[in-house]
């Protein structure tokens, strides 16, 4: 019984009476042993905290550590890598679908000019495939990232075919000092509107880690019509992102320091160290270490009389492999990725190990494509796509904009192909949706299948195989690669 029961038993008995029955029916009932408090559960930390509470105030410092991390840490700079190659490769593209083909001709022309050109971008440097590349890269590294849409006229923007361009911005940017506006709240520069919802962000129109700022910081009020902001959602509620390596950094921490302390070991192993040892009663001369101070392999050095050489024992290095594969697996499964792809570690992987874990990666992959590059920067991209085509006039055009992530690399394509062609061919899946999963274009590859059979016909050529000599030939293939396989697998 704590203080607060004993009183309440000393003046009251049956209500401390009372109080002590049903903590210890509390305790018996209770059957979860995690939420016990005790020797066990020392040290842990479980606020009641929402989604967005959890990380205010620590946003900042988690951005700086995890920047840091990608500068100077191996590890978590391919974790990165492998990340934004997967979920982004060479950009995934924008298609139009349109039964008009003058209008689709139109569309697919203002796509070529302004999305996938350097327009785009207000500093013009990036397309649209390599704002992809960069935005995947900030989300990850820093939890989230903006763009901001910056309306142009004939001052800026003459030449371009729509009336805009997009920026780039840091999490950096937003204006922290913010309190309100109006009835809004404003937390961490983000505006919240009377139901939740993100109303407003309050940006500054300069970094303020700049090296060198042209003007005085200020703060300006952009509506999120005008905004993107791409983050990861984990929780219900949740609006604002966390660096992707947050739950993995005092592993890749301890792992680099761990990593740095066993090439220090390995280097002082390297070193060849001599003692001399002097016989009592030994005359020590003015130069008793002369010759010793860099001995070289194969050297002849003479010892004065009464010295004798003892070289040191240096500190081996046991174990390292090991240790280093177990911490990189719990980083890989931290982040999402598989450990061959973050170690470049190919050591005693078959196809069945690679394809079973690179299937359980994909799923991943394909969930952030849909979730943060499609449903986030593809949307946005779109809306303001649109609204661009109404100021210039483009009006009354019906069409749909698709988005094809890119190609999913093979791990055994006289295998997987094969596999493919008789998905199609017993109905399992579509022709289209093969495609798509391979981050093809559907329309794209039959323009340029009708393409080639017409310059085929008018070159008189014969038509080429279809999909059942593929589907023969991959079968062979297969049972041969399998039998192989199951030959080492007994080797080893």
């Amino acid at each position: 019984m704590n203080v607060l029961d004993r009183v309440v038993g000393f003046f009251n008995p049956l209500a401390g009476l009372n109080r002590a029955k049903a903590r210890a029916q509390t305790a018996i009932v209770m059957n979860y042993d995690a939420a016990s408090r005790g020797r066990r559960t020392y040290g842990w930390k479980a606020p009641a905290m929402s989604a967005d509470a959890a990380a205010y105030g620590s946003r900042a410092r988690l951005r700086q550590i995890s920047r840091d991390m990608v500068r100077n840490r191996a590890y978590a700079a391919r974790a990165r890598d492998v990340v934004v190659a997967n979920v982004v490769g060479d950009g995934i593209m924008p298609s139009i679908r349109c039964e008009n083909e003058a209008h689709k001709t139109t569309v697919e022309q203002l796509v070529r000019q302004h999305l996938l050109s350097n327009d785009i971008d207000a500093l013009g440097e990036y397309d649209l495939l390599e704002m992809q590349q960069i935005c995947m890269s900030g989300v990850f590294t820093d939890g989230e990232v903006f763009i901001r849409r910056r309306p142009r006229d004939a001052r800026f923007g003459a030449r371009l075919a729509l009336p805009y361009q997009v920026e780039v911005l840091e999490p950096d940017l937003l204006d922290t000092t913010i309190q309100n506006n109006g009835k809004n709240l404003v937390v961490e520069g983000v505006e919240y509107g009377p139901t939740g919802a993100i109303e407003a962000y309050h940006f500054l129109s300069e970094h303020p880690g700049a090296v060198q700022h042209r003007r005085a910081p200020q703060s300006t009020r952009i509506h999120w019509s005008d905004v993107i902001h791409i983050r990861r959602f984990d929780r219900p509620g949740q609006l604002r992102g966390v660096p992707w390596l947050a739950p993995v950094m005092m592993t890749i921490g301890e792992l680099s320091d761990y990593q740095e302390a066993q090439i220090l070991k390995q280097r002082m192993s390297a070193l060849l160290a001599v003692m001399l040892k002097w016989a009592s009663g030994s005359n020590r001369p003015a130069d008793e270490q002369t010759g010793l101070e860099s001995l070289e392999p194969g050297a002849v050095v003479s010892l004065p009389d009464g010295a004798e050489p003892v070289p040191t024992d240096p500190p081996k290095v046991d174990g390292y492999a090991d240790f280093m594969k177990q911490g990189l697996r719990a980083v890989a499964a931290g982040v999402g990725v598989t450990y061959e792809a973050l170690a470049v570690d190919l050591e005693k992987v078959n196809f069945s190990s690679a394809r079973l874990g690179r299937n359980e990666m994909d799923r991943l992959v394909r969930m952030w494509q849909r979730g943060l590059m499609i449903a986030q920067f593809g949307a946005g991209m779109e809306r303001w796509f649109r609204e661009g085509m109404a100021l210039m006039g483009h009006r009354g055009i019906e069409f749909t904009m698709d988005w094809t992530p890119p190609r999913r690399i093979l791990v055994d394509p006289t295998r997987e192909i094969p596999a493919m062609v008789e998905e199609i061919d017993a109905g399992l899946n579509s022709r289209q949706g093969v495609q798509r999963e391979l981050g093809r274009d559907p329309a794209r590859i039959r323009e340029e299948r009708a393409q080639d059979m017409q310059a085929d016909n008018d070159a008189g050529l014969p038509e080429l195989s279809g999909g059942a000599a593929v589907s023969a030939s991959g079968e062979a293939r297969a049972a041969e690669d399998q039998r192989k396989e199951k030959q080492d697998d007994d080797g080893q």
